[in-house]
């Protein structure tokens, strides 16, 4: 996986562009390290969580504490922009966005199809939740986009889990690799549209 070094991207003008001839700031840089690790470590512990559950492994309930520990931490990464409030608005629509994939876990584990389809709807709703909190907390976040983003997102959880249970191995992996290297544009857009919007923190 090859990801784009932060040290030598610029800052974001006021239009959205950014700039060839000045470096980020070192806030800028910590913003989007900061934001990077946590969707990253997102990525691993779906993962993770994903192969204890299909293997009914007994670490299972320990990776979905350390997991859901991971959706206070991203939302308490937007405290210092959106306030207390929207950090933890945003910590229970993203621990939703887990308990609704450990249903559908469960039930493709199971083979129960129905179940399945009804929380993968309830799955992209949570979804279109999402988008639309940040894009009404952002103007730089534009719903649709973050709907794309995020589709794809389930979209590439989805082919994990389904490449684990028909013992893909390589599928799996090319899976993970596909959603880790996307999780980290999500995560750049997140860090971009607030260094749009607060230009003077950074």
């Amino acid at each position: 996986m090859v990801i784009p070094t932060i040290f030598n991207l610029t800052n974001v003008e006021a239009n959205g562009v950014i700039s060839q001839n000045q470096k980020l700031s070192e806030s800028a840089v910590q913003l989007k390290g900061d934001l990077r690790k946590l969707w990253i470590d997102h990525t691993i512990w779906t993962r993770n969580y994903i192969v204890s559950a299909l293997a009914d492994l007994e670490d299972k309930d320990k990776v979905l504490v350390r997991l859901l520990k991971n959706q206070e931490d991203i939302g308490n990464a937007i405290k210092p922009f959106y306030g207390h409030d929207a950090g933890d608005k945003l910590t229970a629509l993203l621990k939703d966005h887990i308990l609704i994939a450990g249903k559908i876990v469960d039930a493709a584990k199971k083979g129960d199809q129905a179940s399945a389809n009804k929380h993968n709807k309830e799955w992209y709703q949570n979804a279109d939740d999402i988008a639309k909190f940040l894009s009404n907390a952002n103007p730089n976040w534009k719903e649709q986009d973050l709907k794309d983003l995020l589709y794809m997102h389930l979209a590439l959880v989805t082919d994990d889990v389904v490449a684990r249970i028909k013992k893909d191995w390589d599928a799996d992996i090319i899976a993970f690799d596909k959603g880790e290297d996307h999780i980290i544009i999500l995560a750049d857009a997140l860090s971009e549209g607030i260094m749009k919007q607060f230009p003077d923190k950074f």
